[in-house]
């Protein structure tokens, strides 16, 4: 359940439109529901600011499906990640109303929250060959409500590309680089710019990349202070990071 919707529950009891009776049932599935292939975390919203995100890969489409069933009662967005084509073929044959988003391998289901005023993020890729990792990086700050700009296509073999996009990286809030093979676009980005840089590898390149592992290494080994790193090929993991600090620094400002 996220806020909105607890809200509204509250509301709602305290408007006499829903019964003490019903608002506990609907209540008593937090902050967890079991199943008997998995635990759905449904008061994660409430606790991180972030929806529970269903990890499709491993999972059949029928767990799928009755985990999308199950979450869409307590949030407004739902999400499935890492869903292959066949799979998805099958939730959508069930769940008329989600969004297939083909190139991140992501489900939505409900309706994307409005963007948040005035927050950015650049979402930068090396290569043609890093825009899965990359759609799934945008796809992913969507369903938060962080508005994302994509600039594809500008990795160090031709390093000219890039800083035509400087505008655009000068006023981002957050910057989350995709990169593989050598793994040297984030180094180069994180010496451009004042804002937080996330670094994605990707297990793009030939042999001796190791599938990703030598631009992991590379990026890790950063000359450019204070460049995080997450996981190879981890694009949702990296929106995370990106929406976890936009959140904090929003909540600083609340304050």
């Amino acid at each position: 359940m996220d806020k909105v919707a607890l809200l509204d529950l509250l509301d709602g009891v305290k408007e006499n439109r829903v019964s003490a009776n019903d608002a506990m049932e609907k209540l008593r599935a937090m902050p967890f529901e079991q199943l008997d292939f998995a635990c759905l975390d449904t008061h994660r919203y409430l606790r991180q600011g972030l929806p529970e995100v269903i990890f499709g890969e491993g999972k059949s489409a029928e767990q799928i499906i009755e985990i999308l069933d199950r979450l869409k009662a307590q949030n407004q967005i739902v999400v499935a990640t890492r869903v292959s084509p066949d799979k998805a073929r099958e939730i959508l044959n069930v769940h008329k109303e989600a969004a297939w988003h083909e190139n991140a391998g992501i489900i939505t289901i409900g309706v994307l929250p409005a963007m948040r005023q005035g927050v950015k993020v650049a979402v930068v890729s090396a290569g043609t060959a890093d825009l899965a990792v990359a759609s799934e990086v945008g796809v992913m700050l969507s369903a938060c409500g962080i508005d994302n700009e994509m600039i594809v296509d500008v990795g160090v073999s031709g390093l000219h590309r890039l800083f035509a996009q400087m505008d655009s990286l000068k006023t981002a809030d957050v910057i989350v680089v995709i990169a593989g093979m050598d793994g040297a676009l984030p180094s180069v980005v994180g010496g451009l710019v004042s804002c937080p840089v996330i670094a994605v590898p990707t297990s793009v390149g030939y042999g001796s990349s190791f599938d990703g592992l030598a631009a992991l290494l590379s990026m890790l080994n950063s000359c450019s202070a204070g460049l995080t790193v997450v996981n190879i090929d981890n694009g949702f993991g990296a929106a995370v990071a990106a929406v976890r600090l936009i959140n904090q620094i929003e909540r600083r400002v609340r304050i």
